[in-house]
């Protein structure tokens, strides 16, 4: 984070943050950004459990944010790495400190994603309609296999097959394997693999068949990913941004380029699917956003007491596309997390009630990771290692960031309607609270979140973001993905 040495063994700064329930999202430093270990591990060409393990180990001894919550376990009792890992962490996730957000991952495969959002699969994001047992789509990537057949936000699964002769109805899947029944429905995320699904939009229910493939994933929509919304005889800019990734960046200064041209400073930032993301695309989202403000501290990153020489800062440096927002309305829901609440928190102090949060509760993860490589086995270790807090030092936001936000307010997340439709719940009260309008219902806690996002329509509701036992680093960044 803005910190660069000379070390051993490369260590990426990264803030993992869960987005839903089982699924995980990141803040990774652009980089890498290094710090030393001391002692590193030694690298060792031995790729058996054993010396995973002790791999594994040795990075928790040494940088683990709560050394005190590290549980004594015996390696030969796991039969892989993660559930060593779990094991060993267990304290620390019962205080709701560490929600599996140490483990190990591929070193290759995270790094194809962080550097242009590389995956593989159909390119959506689904949740699980639990009301009328099928999936809904919340999002659909263009240049992915799933748009390119038709299949965009609202459009629901409701049957799944490997051909037309086998299709299983999800209501079917769910009450013979639960909900993990359509993960594997869905085949591995592997170039190839195809899928009949039975689908039903605003044209009516038919079978599309639809074969993953290799996709990257744009992290602002062309369509509707930044746009000024005119509404009331006003203006407002919209953003809406997927992940924080590399490629983000130009997008992000084209973005704020026209709301600065436009002269737009009442801003709807649409977070509400953001998992996370780069650690220096969040800083320069806020360098973005900070015009007037050089050299005023943005986040803060603090390691525990024995590695707090790596403690870090990053203050705003505005740049030619950089505008002075006067109000700004941030859309965030359970899956928003990571990077995006760094940015969220950040700005408060800033802002305070000239910003709001609106939608959901987020998911709450105010601390953070470092990478160390066992690269010979292609093994990342990811580990909780630093807190992430705002300029006043306010960072404990375990139970979202709306108990945080005084004038947060409630809305749904409307899958009949496109993002940054200004008819669309979340935005429409985003723009009433630019406008001055009063929020009928805030979220008043990190419970309420959830449920105030309920409505009468099964489609208003908040469905469970779909999410595999052991996701890949893009699903891990977008809960949902597949």
């Amino acid at each position: 984070m803005g910190k660069s040495k000379q070390s051993i063994a490369a260590v990426t700064l990264a803030a993992l943050m869960l987005a839903s329930c089982g699924g995980e999202g990141s803040l990774s430093s652009g980089g890498p950004v290094t710090v030393t270990p001391t002692p590193s591990p030694t690298p060792t060409p031995n790729c058996a459990l054993a010396s995973r393990q002790s791999f594994a180990k040795t990075v928790i001894d040494e940088w683990y944010l709560f050394p005190g919550d590290v549980a004594s376990v015996n390696p030969a009792s796991h039969s892989n790495v993660q559930s060593y890992i779990d094991a060993l962490v267990a304290p620390a996730r019962a205080l709701n400190k560490d929600r599996f957000f140490t483990y190990i991952t591929s070193i290759a495969e995270e790094n194809a994603f962080f550097s242009n959002g590389s995956s593989a699969g159909f390119g959506v994001r689904m949740t699980y309609d639990a009301v009328d047992q099928r999936i809904l789509i919340a999002e659909a990537y263009e240049g992915a296999p799933a748009f390119a057949a038709g299949i965009d936000r609202g459009t629901a699964i409701v049957a799944i097959g490997t051909n037309s002769s086998n299709l299983r109805t999800v209501a079917s899947i769910v009450n013979a394997e639960g909900t993990a029944g359509i993960t594997n429905a869905l085949g591995p995320n592997d170039p190839g693999v195809s899928r009949v699904l039975r689908i039903t939009d605003a044209a009516g229910t038919r079978d599309v068949t639809v074969a993953k493939a290799d996709y990257s994933l744009d992290p602002i929509s062309d369509r509707y990913g930044a746009k000024i919304i005119s509404e009331g005889g006003r203006s407002y800019g919209y953003l809406n941004l997927r992940t924080f990734i590399a490629s983000a960046d130009d997008q992000l200064k084209a973005a704020f380029a026209d709301f600065g041209a436009q002269g737009v400073t009442d801003i709807i930032v649409d977070f509400r699917y953001n998992g996370g993301g780069l650690v220096s695309t969040a800083n320069l989202m806020g360098d973005l956003m900070g015009a007037n403000r050089a050299g005023q501290i943005f986040s803060q990153t603090r390691f525990r007491p024995t590695k707090s020489a790596e403690d870090d800062e990053h203050r705003f440096a505005p740049v030619a596309q950089s505008i002075a927002p006067t109000r700004i309305a941030f859309i965030g829901t359970g899956s928003t997390a990571s990077a995006s609440e760094l940015v969220i928190n950040s700005m408060l102090p800033y802002l305070g009630t000239n910003m709001t949060l609106v939608g959901g509760n987020t998911y709450g993860k105010p601390v953070g990771q470092i990478a160390l490589d066992k690269a010979e086995c292609d093994d990342r270790m990811r580990v909780v290692a630093f807190a992430t807090v705002n300029a006043t030092g306010a960072g404990d936001y375990y139970d979202g960031l709306a108990p945080k936000i005084a004038n947060s307010c409630a809305a749904g997340d409307d899958l009949r309607l496109p993002l940054g439709d200004a008819r669309e719940a979340s935005v429409s009260a985003a723009i009433d609270f630019l406008a001055g309008r009063a929020c009928p219902t805030r979220i008043a806690d990190a419970s309420a979140g959830a449920s105030a996002q309920r409505r009468s329509a099964p489609v208003l509701a908040k469905p469970e973001m779909l999410v595999p036992d052991r996701p890949s680093a893009a699903q891990r960044e977008l809960p949902g993905l597949f």
